[in-house]
């Protein structure tokens, strides 16, 4: 969904560029964040590591580069993890740069790719058509036609990879799923946050946060079909849509709780201080009062937990998975190793830099093809796809399922 751009000076952006440059010159060049960037441990360059970028987007943004191919793709190839601006001693801003820079880009290109840019985007991060589509990847598991993509020669129509690798997860775990009003906005403790991929990629998990809520007397609202968080908007330089998205939860639930599945969505609702208190739902469904009466039969598989980036760098760390699991008898829970700390995801990079995502994952899933668990547990619909795909076409036989619905399947029938 990038592409180079012109010089940004041509445009009547002088404020934000100004505001650009001081937020890349806070970087030192320090080279601290080397060890932790998962792209430089891949390519070994100095312009794929976070300070490599900082110095391009400034020779860029002050009128000393050019914005040229290999720049671009230098600059587009970063995941966004922000494992850098986690370590960095002097808390750089890295992740606003490189969204500022991004919009810069999209604003100075040509029109007609900005607009089919923002119409690819509006269609991702809209619930109600991803909801819709929704049963086309079934239809392509079920109809067998993924197997005959898969015996089809990849190296010829490499681009169709990617979307074959996530239309083959997601048939697994799509669900339609209908707007519910459980107890009304009065009566209902909280809202429950789906974004656009709820149906689409995250309904099993959706199914089982309704079972569990309901055991621990819970009563969830969920409403509007079509909201976004805009996460895939900004990071993709079209910050006023991602704005109006955001805003438009705000409207929906500014005076409400609210609960979200996927930690990237939580990450991005909390930008804005009327949502600033978005609770991610391990760490909701581990604060609240459990019945005493509650019975919880015994799992004896062994479960790796997956930690998202956003879960890592941006919500604190995913320790409320743990306990939450932790409720489980004989259930054996243990990180999943980290590999270069990002699985290649990254919201839409997945389908824009296929090869280095793939690579990633391989890393991943490295020491997991060694010694195989039952369960890989996330909390990110993304991240979930990405490794059922490559758990896939590893052979191997293990589970990829968001850590509620672990809970929800070893609770005891209602009485």
């Amino acid at each position: 969904m990038k592409t180079s751009t012109g010089d940004p000076r041509s445009l009547s952006q002088t404020g934000a560029i100004h505001e650009l440059l001081q937020l890349a010159d806070q970087c030192v060049k320090c080279g601290l964040c080397l060890p932790h960037c998962p792209t430089f441990q891949q390519a070994r360059q100095e312009a794929d590591s976070p300070r490599g970028r900082i110095a391009l987007i400034q020779g860029w943004a002050g009128g000393d580069l050019a914005m040229t191919a290999t720049l671009a793709g230098h600059l587009d190839g970063c995941l966004g993890c922000l494992n850098c601006q986690r370590v960095c001693p002097s808390e750089v801003a890295y992740g606003r740069i490189l969204d500022q820079a991004n919009a810069l880009r999209t604003a100075a290109s040509p029109a007609p790719w900005r607009n089919l840019k923002r119409l690819a985007l509006g269609v991702l991060s809209s619930a109600r058509l991803m909801g819709r589509f929704a049963v086309l990847p079934r239809l392509y598991r079920c109809f067998g036609l993924a197997r005959a993509v898969e015996l089809m020669r990849f190296d010829r129509l490499p681009a169709l990879r990617p979307y074959h690798r996530m239309a083959t997860a997601m048939g697994a775990v799509a669900r339609p799923i209908a707007p519910l009003n459980l107890e009304g906005p009065e009566g209902a403790d909280c809202d429950l946050f789906l974004g656009c991929m709820g149906s689409a990629a995250e309904g099993r998990a959706v199914e089982a946060t309704l079972k569990v809520a309901a055991r621990l007397n819970l009563r969830l609202r969920i409403v509007s079909p079509d909201t976004c968080c805009g996460a895939m908007l900004r990071h993709n330089g079209l910050p006023a849509q991602a704005d109006a998205q955001r805003e438009a939860c705000v409207r929906i639930h500014g005076d409400r709780p609210l609960v979200g599945l996927a930690s990237a969505c939580v990450a991005e609702l909390r930008g804005d201080p009327a949502l600033g208190d978005t609770r991610e739902l391990c760490a909701f469904l581990d604060g609240v009062a459990w019945p005493g009466s509650l019975r919880i039969r015994p799992d004896r598989r062994r479960v790796l937990v997956h930690e998202p980036c956003s879960h890592r760098n941006q919500l604190g760390g995913n320790a409320a998975v743990y306990r939450l699991l932790g409720r489980i008898p004989g259930l054996a829970v243990t990180p999943m190793p980290p590999g270069q700390g990002c699985c290649g995801a990254a919201g839409t990079y997945l389908f824009q830099h296929p090869v280095m995502a793939e690579a990633l994952l391989a890393d991943l899933l490295a020491p997991v093809r060694l010694d195989p668990p039952d369960v890989i547990v996330t909390t990110n619909p993304g991240c979930a796809l990405h490794l059922a795909a490559g758990v896939r076409e590893a052979g191997l036989e293990i589970a990829v399922l968001h850590p509620v619905e672990l809970i929800a399947a070893a609770l005891d029938p209602a009485p």
